[in-house]
């Protein structure tokens, strides 16, 4: 009974979860553009979110990444950025992003939408 009950509350979250608005994604990137543009070649704080889906970690020449981040070998899929968004510093321990991350995770699968939308 407890299982159904935790099933049927725990499913409908995460099914929304998975469906990003690029829409909403858009304000909530504003936490992200303190430190990242979208320009294609564009570093800032950050290194340039262009392209940033399918692209390997640390890969950027022109950005000085932290050897952490550099040797993860990761790909930023979907899901890794849902992932690196809840805690970058949870995912990859000596990352020199400070960012404490997004709890909610609808408004992590919001920005990975606009993320999507803004490199087409």
């Amino acid at each position: 009974m407890l299982a159904t009950v935790l099933c049927a509350l725990i499913i409908p979250a995460l099914a929304k979860a998975g469906d990003g608005d690029a829409a909403a994604g858009r304000s909530v990137f504003k936490k992200c553009a303190v430190c990242h543009r979208l320009d294609a070649g564009k570093n800032f704080v950050g290194p340039s979110l262009f392209g940033v889906i399918g692209r390997p970690a640390g890969s950027i020449e022109s950005f000085r990444y932290s050897p952490a981040l550099k040797s993860s070998g990761i790909v930023w899929t979907e899901e890794q950025l849902d992932k690196w968004l809840s805690g970058p510093n949870s995912l990859i321990p000596g990352s020199r992003m400070t960012f404490p991350g997004l709890k909610d995770p609808q408004e992590r699968q919001d920005v990975i939408a606009y993320l999507k939308q803004a490199n087409q």
